[in-house]
């Protein structure tokens, strides 16, 4: 749906209109997860991040549908709350009845490709989980749009870890990225497409007025949707040519249907991807030293 600017009031009315439209539903006193991208602690509506107004709109959704809503994820540097604070989210939610969490709690899972994983336990054992990607550019997968954003529900030193040992094998990162799908609780991905981040990414790209809100209960169709909106080669997303290797549905485009508009009544020909993919690099002292930060941050938040 075509959504020009960051106002609660008019995104929510988006939400509700997309949420009809493609047949999702709320039972009451649902607990309900909201999984924004909460990359790292920057100014307010910052691009690396989901949008405060944007977050708050789907709050106040599911509140309104009587769920139980509870938000959270696992940022690359600091804690889910102390983002929260940095960029916003926190002042838009200050009215709204919702949880914060910092994923303190994990469970090990066994992927189907065999590697085992800490996850959140709140991401694993809510009703519904609400998948909030910000539209943007990424400099080791092409793009990051609702699929990699479910990366977030992995916890402690895996996530960059993941990015290091993987950073010269995006095929196999893209795989595990996909793993997790199975394991996950069913919900919907609302994507913040209203400015996004291009050029490269995920923390240092451009402003994009792309103008949208878009959603879906497959991220994989809403994934293979937005790279047609985009008008990028969708060869070039590796996270895509796996999901087309492993015959995922929503992989094909052909077979999508799209309940309100188009790929090609809202398609830009001037978003532009990194042409050229590169490792993400964390150094390990910064690893380190963020670790030890975090500690300090929830011991803080927690006394």
């Amino acid at each position: 749906m075509l959504c020009n600017r960051y106002r609660t009031s008019e995104i929510l009315e988006k939400i509700d209109q997309l949420c009809a439209a493609i047949g999702f539903k709320v039972s009451g006193g649902a607990r309900v997860l909201l999984k924004p991208n909460l990359l790292t602690g920057r100014s307010p509506g910052h691009l690396a991040c989901t949008h405060p107004a944007f977050v708050a709109a789907v709050a106040e959704w599911f509140i309104d549908q009587g769920a139980k809503v509870a938000i959270g994820d696992s940022p690359a540097f600091g804690t889910a709350k102390g983002v929260m604070r940095a960029t916003g989210i926190d002042k838009a939610l200050a009215e709204l009845s919702v949880e914060y969490l910092n994923f303190d709690q994990s469970t090990t899972v066994r992927l189907g490709g065999g590697v085992k994983v800490e996850m959140a336990r709140a991401a694993l054992e809510c009703d519904i989980l609400v998948n909030l990607p910000r539209v943007k550019a990424h400099s080791q997968l092409f793009v990051t749009l609702a699929v990699k954003n479910y990366f977030g529900t992995v916890v402690g030193f895996q996530k960059p870890w993941w990015h290091l040992r993987y950073g010269n094998h995006v095929e196999q990162f893209a795989s595990h990225l996909l793993d997790l799908l199975p394991v996950l609780p069913s919900g919907v991905s609302l994507l913040d497409g209203i400015i996004a981040m291009h050029g490269t990414g995920p923390i240092s790209g451009r402003p994009y007025s792309l103008g949208l809100v878009a959603g879906a209960t497959n991220p994989v169709a809403l994934d293979t949707a937005l790279l047609q909106v985009l008008g990028l080669g969708m060869a070039q997303s590796v996270l895509w040519l796996e999901c087309k290797k492993r015959c995922l549905a929503g992989a094909e485009p052909d077979m999508l249907n799209y309940p309100l508009l188009k790929p090609e009544e809202c398609s830009v020909k001037d978003f532009t991807a990194p042409a050229i993919l590169k490792p993400v690099s964390f150094n390990p002292l910064r690893m380190l030293i963020s670790s030890c930060r975090r500690f300090a941050a929830r011991v803080k938040e927690s006394s």
